[in-house]
């Protein structure tokens, strides 16, 4: 029986994994194989999922927990995709707050699954907003080393590090990534590309395409480990935006890029650094997304609607080093301020906002020692 190949693309909170996974399917899928994905989050409410799905991707999601935390669910999606559609590759995506990936999903499926499942190497996208600060040992990163460990953990354990984002960087802050990854890490297949224009992509699928996993796990304390992602304040929430009287339509690029840029300030304000934080606004069969990555880094929007709309249903994942009451209690007054300069009145469909918990693995299976 033929085996699925199962391809995960890891990094931290917005290294650009999604946009990578959307470009990687469209490739396969241009080349006649069927495809199918796997999101992941701490929480219901995903706008990653909800993003790919617009896109006309067979998508699972494993919530509630990392993968290695929900293995069991893990592998209960991707029979569940495998039964739907019958995919020859499936692209997972991390939570990107996860480390240890290698010991607690791929060695587990390679040995528990392995009549099923063929595992490639493991790729991981570098997110240079906030790994050029930590990869140099600069201080005012704006997270804590704790934090910053698991972002250095990720790194090592990749068997692919993909400099992701280079259209945004000089050439030389290029070369300098790229040297100080190949120092700290040496032996790693070590590339740059812009996954949003597409450079590098055929550098990346090369890579990809090229047997298992070959990387050893690295050795990692569950205490620092679980201490960094508890930094971390994350929400997810919906709001609806109805109009009032006297409303009149409105632009929902705008909307967004504005509103994501007044909660940077805000967040900027209360000490909050975020890791990423994205809204998604659909309204009419029209969906824009918006995004922000590190407090010094510009808002993005990553998918224009073009649409003027009368009202707007915003979903909005945000995960700041900040405490879970002050970042709900910041992402709430700035969705109410936008709604009522547009004349909309807010209703919140759903809200949840905490510190992730230890994780603990289903399976811990090292490979060699690092």
């Amino acid at each position: 029986m033929k085996r699925v190949r199962f391809l995960m693309v890891g990094g931290f909170l917005g290294a650009g994994k999604t946009t990578a996974l959307a470009r990687l399917a469209r490739h396969y899928i241009g080349q006649g194989k069927r495809v199918a994905l796997v999101t992941n989050d701490q929480a219901q409410g995903l706008v990653d999922t909800q993003s790919l799905r617009a896109q006309g991707f067979d998508v699972g999601e494993v919530s509630g927990a990392c993968f290695c935390c929900k293995f069991d669910d893990l592998v209960s999606i991707v029979q569940q995709l495998d039964a739907e559609h019958r995919p020859d590759i499936i692209l997972a995506e991390p939570v990107g707050s996860c480390t240890d990936l290698l010991s607690t999903v791929v060695e587990p499926l390679r040995q528990l699954h392995a009549d099923t499942y063929e595992t490639g190497p493991l790729a991981v996208l570098l997110k240079p907003e906030h790994g050029q600060k930590i990869l140099a040992e600069q201080p005012g990163v704006g997270f804590s080393p704790k934090a910053a460990y698991i972002f250095l953990k990720q790194l090592e354990e990749a068997d692919i590090v993909v400099l992701n984002k280079v259209d945004k960087l000089a050439p030389a802050e290029v070369e300098r990534l790229l040297a100080l990854v190949r120092e700290r890490f040496p032996g790693k297949t070590v590339l740059a590309g812009s996954m949003r224009q597409g450079t590098g992509l055929d550098q990346l699928i090369d890579a990809l395409d090229h047997g298992e996993s070959t990387a050893t796990s690295p050795e990692v304390d569950y205490d620092i480990y679980a201490a960094g992602e508890a930094e971390l304040g994350w929400l997810n929430a919906t709001f609806a935006l109805t109009p009032t009287a006297g409303a009149k339509p409105f632009a929902l690029d705008a909307l967004l890029v504005d509103l994501v840029g007044k909660l940077a300030q805000a967040l900027k304000a209360a000490g909050g650094e975020p890791a990423h934080l994205k809204i998604l606004g659909q309204a009419d069969g029209a969906t824009a997304i918006a995004n922000l990555v590190a407090s010094a880094a510009d808002v993005e929007l990553s998918v224009a609607s073009g649409a003027t709309v009368a009202q707007a249903e915003l979903s909005v994942n945000a995960r700041v080093a900040m405490a879970p009451e002050d970042l709900t209690e910041v992402i709430r007054a700035g969705v109410e301020q936008a709604s009522r300069e547009l004349g909309m009145a807010t209703e919140i469909r759903g809200l949840q906002s905490f510190r992730p918990g230890r994780p603990v693995p289903t399976h811990r299976l090292p490979v060699g020692v690092a």
